[in-house]
């Protein structure tokens, strides 16, 4: 799993979103340390964190429970996050687990 982190530039007011570009399989093995670095996001994240999920081959339970932990923190911070672009696999497994509807998505 890669992350690959897109903050928004210096001096750009709170309407620009903060991009996190997740790569890879995110599984029991990458939960951990993919909780950790969308948390630490989160404290220089705008009030919009948007994970780009294009390049997800693979997501399990352990993953998607990470992604929720990290919806709810974001919240309880005032930050929306939002899912976009998911790859095919990704695409399956949030409509098959229905947080394609209780997760906010972008095309």
């Amino acid at each position: 799993m890669t992350v690959a982190t897109a903050s928004p530039p210096s001096g750009v007011g709170s309407s620009a979103p903060t991009v996190i570009r997740l790569s890879g399989e995110i599984d029991i093995l990458t939960r951990t340390a993919l909780r950790r670095r969308l948390l630490s996001a989160l404290h220089y994240s705008t009030n919009l964190l948007v994970l780009d999920l294009s390049e997800v081959s693979f997501c399990d339970a352990s993953g998607l429970s990470a992604l929720i932990d990290v919806q709810r923190r974001a919240r309880t911070q005032g930050i929306t996050l939002v899912l976009t672009a998911p790859s095919p696999c990704m695409s399956r497994i949030l409509h098959i687990t229905g947080l394609d509807r209780s997760m906010l998505m972008a095309a």
